[in-house]
């Protein structure tokens, strides 16, 4: 009796843990708290359709004087409403965006699981390539956080000009394991993301840019994927938190310039 009362407990855990951990990975905010006209840049509310027939909202921010666009997928909580700052810095670098809300984020439809965020990022991409027209070579894909997880799947789907990590995972799996040592993630996983191993296929140049500071997602764990990955491949260590960082590390902003500046000037096939 001891010892099946813990035994009963464990197995209740891991039953949740399957059963539920979708809650454990999303966690979407429906309310908009500000639009992008908040910091004085102008937009286009968007209502893209998916290839399963869900209704995913989106902006789209043109930057005058373009060189290039960026595809940005979030993190996985609150809703693209909270990335304005980042918007914002992508703007003073001459950089249109578009950043959508996964399905059951923001005003998007549905519910967000792994299968169903790479259709609403297929569709952010026919978006760009097909009504805006832009071509692959003028798309720059970055992901942050478990967007990281979404925009490796499109980078390797199709070939942007680059792809940018910022606080990202291995995978799902390993982040799991992280916290969960007591566990069997592996097994319990029906989440992955596996970026890792997305790795080994990619071709297009790749910045991976990573705190030591970050309190959700281990350093090591973008050291690993920028060692898995074919070149030309660049790591830009900053500062702070999860996310934090990116708005407080001074580094940040100059070498995200620098390596978009650099890709833009090579010739591409």
């Amino acid at each position: 009796m001891i010892l099946f009362i813990p035994g009963l407990l464990y197995v209740m855990v891991l039953i949740y843990m399957y059963a539920f951990q979708r809650r454990l990975v999303y966690l979407p905010e429906k309310r908009l708290n500000a639009f992008p006209d908040k910091l004085g840049l102008p937009y286009e509310s968007l209502c893209l359709t998916t290839a399963d027939k869900l209704k995913i909202h989106g902006w789209f921010i043109p930057a005058e004087r373009e060189r290039a666009v960026v595809l940005f997928f979030h993190g996985n909580a609150g809703n693209m409403s909270d990335r304005l700052e980042s918007i914002a810095l992508f703007h003073q670098l001459a950089l249109s965006v578009l950043i959508i809300d996964y399905r059951g984020f923001g005003e998007s439809q549905g519910r967000p699981s792994e299968a169903g965020t790479y259709l609403d990022a297929d569709a952010a991409w026919r978006f760009l390539t097909e009504t805006k027209k832009y071509s692959p070579n003028q798309i720059i894909v970055l992901g942050r956080s478990l967007g990281g997880g979404i925009a490796s799947w499109l980078a390797t789907t199709y070939k942007p000009r680059a792809l940018i990590l910022e606080a990202t995972f291995t995978s799902i799996p390993d982040v799991g394991k992280a916290v969960y040592p007591f566990l069997p993630i592996q097994m319990l996983a029906r989440i992955h993301y596996n970026s890792l191993q997305r790795m080994k296929s990619l071709s297009i140049p790749l910045l991976v840019v990573h705190s030591r500071e970050d309190e959700v997602i281990p350093f090591e764990h973008g050291q690993q994927l920028f060692a898995a990955a074919n070149g030309p491949k660049t790591f830009l260590e900053i500062c702070c938190s999860h996310s934090g960082g990116f708005l407080r590390s001074e580094n940040y902003k100059p070498n995200l310039d620098a390596f978009i500046t650099k890709v833009l000037s090579e010739k591409t096939d």
